[in-house]
């Protein structure tokens, strides 16, 4: 039998990209990904006023897949209009609160913490992504080569500023003091990995804070990530990315969560927070160094297995 054919369609942020991808491979999907620009003038709508006409986007998205995947306020549109049109022939599955109705997506996959309930809503720890234990795996020995002998490892993986976290050169180097006096002076060695919406002067400090014998990765690169994450003994991961905080959850290793001090309501970050503290799998980036352990986060795969039996019932014709 063939592989069923996926559409993804995101704004093309590291975490949205994450999220469709892993569901789609968690899947076997045969999949290709589009990116949504909306034209000027429906930029600034929220969807739930927003018309849904093909003229609201600019892509041209062509009739030739089963399921399509959104994440991202942008791609909300698209999706319900593709449904409207091509109804029972596809499946449409948003991730993430579209923040219009649910009805209007055969299901829809949210965090636990976004408190959200329907009969076609599925509820994750955290958010799912597209991570799996062979990719850690494989990936382990791009970076092994670089290790110092009978050093530990510490991964500190670095997001970017957003509307709620500003990353100051000071609150930076606050945190590379703290991954410095922690880590570094006990004997580990560092791992410093950027992600998309790192900002080069932050690469840029972190080379000229940190002496040559930690690892500074310069630019986005997914084999180091990966190799990082299953190289290390704990992981540090700044507080400003759920993703980032999810993925790490996979490996079952102490993460610990940077925090940044924020003048805006971090309501959804502080709520995920609380659970990902309730489970066991983070702690505050502090003054001490501990081992604990948690079962390993794999939402993805707990998701997408009760996907493909609802996928297989369905009638596409």
């Amino acid at each position: 039998m063939s592989k069923l054919k996926g559409l993804l369609l995101t704004e093309g942020m590291h975490g949205m990209l994450s999220q469709v991808e892993g569901l789609a491979k968690g899947l076997n999907l045969e999949f290709i990904h589009e990116k949504i620009e909306l034209r000027n003038f429906w930029k600034f709508f929220p969807p739930k006023i927003t018309p849904v006409k093909n003229f609201v986007f600019k892509n041209k998205l062509k009739y030739d897949f089963n399921i399509l995947i959104s994440c991202g306020r942008k791609s909300v549109i698209p999706s319900i209009y593709l449904k409207r049109l091509y109804k029972k022939k596809i499946i449409n599955i948003h991730i993430q609160n579209p923040k219009v109705s649910l009805s209007n997506f055969d299901y829809v996959v949210v965090p636990e913490h976004d408190k959200i309930d329907g009969k076609n809503v599925l509820t994750t720890k955290g958010a799912i992504h597209y991570l799996s234990k062979e990719d850690l795996i494989l990936n382990r020995n791009y970076l092994a080569s670089k290790i110092s002998p009978n050093k530990k490892i510490v991964s500190f993986i670095i997001g970017g500023p957003n509307k709620y976290y500003d990353f100051s050169d000071d609150k930076i180097i606050y945190l590379f003091d703290k991954i410095k006096k922690n880590f570094i002076s006990k004997n580990y060695q560092a791992i410093i990995i950027p992600s998309m919406r790192t900002p080069i002067n932050i690469i840029n400090k972190a080379k000229n804070f940190f002496d040559e014998s930690q690892i500074v990765i310069p630019n986005v690169d997914k084999k180091a990530y990966l190799s990082a994450l299953q190289l290390s003994d704990h992981i540090v991961v700044t507080c400003d990315s759920t993703s980032m905080i999810s993925e790490a959850a996979l490996t079952g290793k102490p993460i610990y969560v940077a925090q940044i001090a924020t003048s805006k309501n971090d309501y959804r970050f502080r709520e995920f927070n609380k659970l990902f503290k309730e489970l066991g799998i983070i702690k505050n980036l502090d003054n001490t160094i501990e081992e604990w352990n948690y079962n390993k986060l794999d939402e993805t795969k707990r998701i997408s297995t009760y996907l493909k039996e609802k996928i297989n019932k369905h009638d596409f014709s």
